[in-house]
């Protein structure tokens, strides 16, 4: 619409100008015609007067013809030599006008030029008397009222080419409108269909293309509201049976916690004590034996059975770290550290920023530990590394725990993404651990550039 309105001006406004320039110059030639007539007529009636030199006379039929004639300004009568005889200005005469006009040459039997002066451009036409023997009639004509006339005439051109304009503009947006509502309406419903609000639907005015556009649209809104209803279902059910899973998660882990508790504490309290009374029973059989086999034989008992006595408290200490309920996090860490490095014969750092005058939760607590315990494993099956670096660090709203290696690093999204359950299977136990107390598990590593554990816990949970 914007480039036919464009083209409607265009065309409009350079029909104006050409209207304007033929009707200046029709007007500019019917003046020059009368200006002419005008003159001839003072030659012919002042050719007596200047012969007879009744210089009065011509004065009046001077004046006489200023009177009755339009858009004459002034009428000058003068001699074969260039003196005015006669004029119309009074008692004074422009200077520059009575040398303006002259020579000897005329075109058809007069002479026009064009003068300005204070009102405007003036046509001044000369008329020879006698063949120019008696003297000149020059008669000026103001083009004041032939610009008033071109000016009213291209004003209304202009005002009708805008009238004509507004027309064609409304003539073309009515149809334009009823033809584009129903799109325009279609497209504001497909970008509420993209917001996902499928209650609107399209309305059907007509039979013809665009309401069978309309009819299809709102079948697939349709069909897009039951399947999103659907699939909001099914995303209802998933979120259930996810919480569901992370419960009986949760309950196991527990009921696993538990179980290691109960079971390193019968490991520390029975088990190391039977031990224990086997050991001093050795002690005593050696002591008291006669027989040289006996005592040797006493003696490979009890290094033997202490080594089962150190084996059983380590297991217990795999089982359920007894610092962990007594001592916190740090101090548990801490103790699992010290026995990796003295299992793997590397150099595991550990240092607890925090955790002074209050204890975590004991859920958090574990499912940290868990975690840290997993990391440490993964660098003593696959990691290759020299130096381990673990910070637990307490803040005021959650606490984080860093794992950190130097060793061979791997592809992160690689081994996520594997299908090889065992390639996984510990990261995504940490994942979950970190996810049972909305915590937050990253792990950033490149081969070669060895592997960092990330995991923040808030403390309300």
């Amino acid at each position: 619409m914007g480039i036919a309105l464009g083209l409607v001006l265009l065309l409009g406004v350079g029909a104006v100008i050409q209207v304007q320039r033929v009707t200046r110059a029709t007007l500019t030639r019917e003046m020059d015609e009368r200006a002419v007539s005008i003159a001839r007529d003072m030659a012919a009636r002042a050719a007596d007067f200047i012969l007879l030199e009744d210089f009065v006379a011509l004065r009046d039929l001077v004046l006489e013809t200023l009177a009755s004639s339009k858009d004459v300004r002034y009428i000058l009568v003068l001699d074969g030599r260039g003196n005015v005889l006669a004029h119309t200005f009074g008692h004074f005469l422009p200077p520059d006008l009575q040398p303006a006009n002259s020579g000897n040459q005329y075109t058809g039997g007069f002479r026009i030029q064009r003068l300005a002066s204070e009102e405007g451009i003036l046509r001044d036409v000369a008329v020879p008397i006698f063949q120019g023997r008696a003297g000149v009639v020059r008669v000026g004509m103001s083009e004041e009222r032939l610009e008033g006339t071109v000016a009213r005439t291209t004003q209304q051109l202009l005002m009708l080419v805008a009238a004509v304009s507004l027309l064609g503009v409304l003539a073309a947006y009515l149809p334009t409108a009823i033809l584009t509502r129903p799109l325009l309406e279609l497209r504001d419903l497909t970008r509420a269909v993209g917001r996902e609000d499928f209650s609107s639907r399209a309305r059907v005015r007509f039979g013809d293309e665009i309401g069978q556009l309309a009819t299809a649209f709102n079948a697939m809104v349709e069909n897009l509201e039951r399947a999103d209803a659907e699939r909001s279902r099914l995303l209802d059910e998933l979120r259930a049976k996810e919480q569901m899973r992370l419960q009986l998660l949760d309950k196991v882990i527990s009921a696993q916690e538990d179980e290691r508790k109960r079971v390193a504490r019968e490991l520390h309290d029975e088990t190391s004590q039977s031990l224990t009374s086997l050991l001093v029973g050795l002690k005593v059989l050696g002591s008291v034996g006669d027989l040289p086999e006996v005592r040797e034989k006493a003696a490979e008992l009890r290094a033997l059975g202490g080594e089962i006595l150190r084996d059983v408290h380590d297991l217990a200490f795999q089982l359920r770290p007894s610092l962990l309920d007594s001592l916190g996090l740090a101090a548990a860490v801490q103790r699992l550290g010290e026995d990796y490095a003295e299992k793997l014969g590397i150099h595991i750092d550990c240092h607890a920023v925090g955790f002074e005058g209050r204890r975590l939760p004991p859920g958090t607590e574990t499912a940290l530990y868990r975690i840290v315990q997993e990391a440490l494993t993964n660098v003593a099956k696959h990691a290759e590394a020299k130096n381990v670096s673990v910070i637990l660090r307490e803040g005021e709203a959650s606490v984080l725990a860093i794992v950190e290696d130097d060793g061979k690093g791997f592809p992160v999204a690689e081994v996520m993404g594997s299908a090889a359950k065992d390639k996984r299977l510990g990261l995504f136990g940490m994942e979950e651990r970190a996810a049972l107390v909305a915590g937050k598990l990253t792990i950033e590593s490149t081969p070669g550039e060895g592997t960092t554990v990330f995991v923040e816990v808030p403390f309300e949970q």
